[in-house]
């Protein structure tokens, strides 16, 4: 099999005026599971609809296993599309759902029964192969899509928001399952989403799209913790942003200072990759990187500012606070909930906000 499963080569799709997908290229490996994640309107299911012949670009190329797609409809292209709604058929059990389209191509009774108990096998639905799709669950009706599309032996499996329609509990259990399932078979998995954590969970990699470009690819980590662009530091998670002029280079770190903030010394940051040219940045920090301390903690961090608690929640799990660093600048901060002794701080408090040098991101604006 080859190293790249889909290939997407200066794609354009125009819906009316509007410019849906904008020159996207784009590498996706053999039997990994990747991941298109953006806001509504980002053209990630338009990407898709390409992918899958249900839509046709009016620039650029799509290869699958190395093969040109270019005039192969739907039906002969070897991927197959699991949609948000499931597409069941109502009035037909699970079994001929799953069978249905090894029907329309005739093939043997024998190995039809065969490849449909082991795709329902696969999805852990074998006991419930008699069932009607209204008797099934939520989670249990994706299943059966997903063992839909994997009965045919696709090279790829397109997945359009597939856990949209259920709840936050399935919806975290399903994420898990998808991914062994993918693991299993070994089958490329292409998903879109506008969930992050649902593409932070089951992704090998992820394609950040905006606007009908991609802004960034990478695995979780490096979306999460390295990302390239003010863009994607906002959709990916929540981030603290700060204004500053970089004001020494050193070897893999930098010093910056910011206007909007008293400090009384420069801050500490890692630096970026490549040449260092501008001096203005942005400094971004993750909420669950700071250390919120009654001192300045000094020696065990390497930057610390003052702040003011302006809000507390508890959530259960962690304890969330809004920290007021100066008129202008509001950070959030978010600490493991680690029992009841934890220290806990109250609004109106002085606090420092503490943090390494590797925590924290810079962009060059």
């Amino acid at each position: 099999m080859a190293d790249t499963s889909v290939e997407l080569r200066d794609l354009v799709k125009y819906h009316g005026a509007t410019l849906a997908v904008d020159h996207l290229s784009l590498e996706v490996r053999a039997g990994e599971f990747f991941s298109i994640l953006g806001p509504s309107g980002a053209g990630k299911t338009t990407t898709l609809r390409l992918v899958g012949g249900f839509e046709r670009p009016d620039r650029g190329e799509i290869l699958v296993e190395g093969r040109s797609m270019q005039n192969v409809p739907p039906n002969l292209r070897p991927v197959n599309l699991v949609f948000q709604t499931y597409a069941l058929f109502p009035h037909m059990t699970v079994f001929n759902n799953v069978a249905f389209g090894l029907e329309m191509r005739r093939i043997r009774r024998a190995e039809l029964r065969s490849r449909v108990s082991a795709a329902l096998d696969m999805v852990k639905l074998s006991d419930k192969h008699s069932r009607l799709p209204s008797q099934l669950s939520g989670g249990e009706q994706q299943r059966v899509a997903l063992a839909r599309a994997l009965v045919n032996r696709p090279a790829v499996v397109l997945l359009d928001e597939p856990l949209g329609a259920l709840d936050q509990q399935l919806r975290q259990e399903m994420q898990l399952e998808l991914k062994a399932i993918q693991k299993q078979v070994g089958i490329t998995f292409i998903c879109v989403t506008h969930h992050q954590e649902e593409a932070l969970t089951m992704s090998d990699r992820v394609a950040v799209m905006n606007h009908g470009r991609v802004l960034q690819v990478g695995s979780p980590q490096e979306v999460y913790e390295s990302p390239t662009s003010e863009v994607v530091a906002r959709f990916i998670g929540l981030s603290n942003h700060l204004s500053g002029r970089i004001v020494t280079v050193g070897g893999t770190t930098c010093r910056i200072t910011s206007p909007d903030i008293p400090t009384t010394q420069p801050l500490l940051v890692r630096r970026p990759p490549g040449p260092m040219e501008a001096n203005r940045v942005m400094l971004l920090l993750r909420p669950e990187r700071l250390h919120v301390s009654q001192d300045a903690q000094a020696g065990r961090f390497d930057n610390a500012v003052s702040a003011r608690i302006e809000k507390v929640t508890y959530t259960g799990s962690e304890m969330q606070y809004l920290l007021r660093l100066s008129d202008s600048v509001l950070w959030r901060a978010r600490l493991p909930n680690s029992g009841a002794r934890q220290e806990r701080f109250r609004v109106g408090e002085a606090v420092f906000l503490c943090w390494n040098a590797d925590d924290g991101v810079i962009l060059t604006e």
